[in-house]
């Protein structure tokens, strides 16, 4: 069977940009940010981005282009004879169905927000009665049911009609809306009385307030942060280098994707900083700042309605760009391994990721008191397998595979990320590719288990 191929370079960046940009950038970053004291993690964030995000992601794309083949397959193609790395292919396709099992919840709740601001939910409560909503959805197992399943079937649906007509088209749009929609929220925020305060608190680095948050805290959450933006070790990427072409080279659609995926971090910054600040609201809040502080927020704005509503579909095409490109992945994989047609791999793939959703949806009503990992509940213990353990070790997986000799090895992965026009990976990075990058990514897994 031919392999499919992206239509467009456009619409490969869009596509690998909208499955990194996702509840992390503009969930965590603004909210991690404000816990590390602004400006100087944002710094350190950039940093760490360049010197470990962009090498990682261009092997994860090496490994697919080469092999033209999902996580499983792709190992098989290029491993040496009689070796055993494609066994990490099958960890990669249960991270990402581990992935999907809580992330379908999530991105549920943002659908289940946007609704509820445009069809008037918020209009004129307290404060007290904003913050009950949230509370008051989870508690619902049948509300938190619906969204997650529409979320569920409407992804399977996209990815249903194939590469072009179904994930890069429908991706383009949303990608295309998403940018837009930031830069309108951004303009609003950065116009409010006293929003200026919130831009200099986020972007001006101040090393006092650094140094409160402690230094070394800040630079290890700034490497954390910039590590995991990209959702690289879990074959996320690598599908997508499989469909693209060879006229470009690989460090150049890193950079790329990266600075769209920054760029999307740094905007939802402009939009959360400004608004707090304008109405008096601590931005360092964690988990809470977009369910419970921004809609009190969005209550108290003139207009508060439609710029609720505007946020939460923002949110949503974010969140949702990550899901359907992650289906896409269990569908290439399923495809490949089992030989299996597009429609029944999306069947199949929707049953199951439809049950195996259910104990997230319950673990904040009837399952409330079940706690799994170290006390947690369903939902972090899930997030814990996928962030802790298995993006950081299976990112160390494809950096050894491209760099040892009893992998691919070096050269043959320099001359893959090489083909094309634009930048180059150099030769001499090599022993910073064999010896700190690895030392790098396991200080990130060690912190992530303690």
């Amino acid at each position: 069977m031919k392999r499919e191929r992206f239509q467009s370079r456009l619409g490969f960046l869009l596509v690998s940009a909208g499955c990194a940009i996702g509840i992390g950038n503009v969930w965590k970053f603004p909210y991690v940010t404000g816990e590390n004291g602004g400006g100087v993690f944002v710094l350190f964030y950039l940093l760490f981005l360049a010197i470990m995000g962009v090498p990682v992601l261009t092997m994860e794309l090496a490994v697919g282009r080469a092999s033209r083949k999902s996580a499983v397959q792709g190992y098989q193609a290029l491993q040496p004879a009689g070796s055993k790395w494609h066994i990490h292919g099958w960890f990669c396709v249960a991270g990402c169905c581990l992935l999907m099992m809580y992330y379908t919840t999530v991105s549920g709740w943002m659908l289940g927000y946007f609704f509820k601001f445009a069809g008037g939910a918020f209009d004129g409560l307290t404060t007290e009665a904003v913050e009950g909503i949230f509370p008051a959805m989870l508690g619902n197992p049948v509300e938190m049911t619906a969204w997650m399943v529409i979320t569920v079937l409407a992804g399977f649906l996209v990815v249903s009609f194939g590469l072009q007509k179904g994930l890069e088209r429908i991706t383009k749009w949303m990608m295309l809306g998403l940018l837009t929609l930031i830069v309108v929220l951004a303009v609003h925020s950065l116009i409010l009385p006293g929003g200026m305060e919130g831009v200099k608190f986020y972007l001006l680095p101040d090393f006092g307030r650094a140094a409160e948050a402690g230094l070394g805290h800040v630079i290890t959450a700034a490497m954390n942060q910039a590590f995991f933006t990209l959702s690289l070790g879990i074959a996320a990427m690598e599908i997508f280098g499989s469909y693209m072409s060879r006229d470009n080279t690989l460090t150049s659609e890193a950079v790329r994707i990266c600075l769209l995926d920054t760029f999307v971090a740094l905007m939802a910054g402009l939009i959360i900083f400004p608004a707090c600040f304008s109405f008096g609201v601590e931005p360092g809040q964690g988990p809470a700042l977009i369910f419970i502080i921004l809609p009190k927020v969005f209550v108290n704005m003139a207009g508060g309605r439609l710029w609720g509503a505007l946020f939460f579909l923002f949110m949503t095409f974010a969140s949702f760009s990550t899901v359907i490109a992650v289906f896409e992945n269990l569908q290439a994989n399923a495809i490949d391994n089992f030989g299996w047609s597009r429609k029944k791999a999306a069947l199949v793939n929707c049953i199951f990721i439809l049950i195996a959703s259910m104990p997230c949806v319950l673990g904040y009503n009837l399952w409330s008191n079940v706690h799994l990992i170290g006390g947690r509940d369903v939902l972090d213990s899930e997030d814990f397998i996928v962030s802790n353990l298995l993006l950081p070790l299976g990112s160390l997986v494809y950096l050894l595979f491209c760099v040892s000799k009893s992998g691919w090895g070096y050269d043959r992965y320099l001359e893959e990320a090489n083909a094309g026009e634009g930048l180059k990976m150099p030769r001499w990075l090599r022993p910073y590719f064999q010896f700190v990058l690895p030392v790098l990514i396991l200080i990130i897994l060690v912190q992530g288990l303690l």
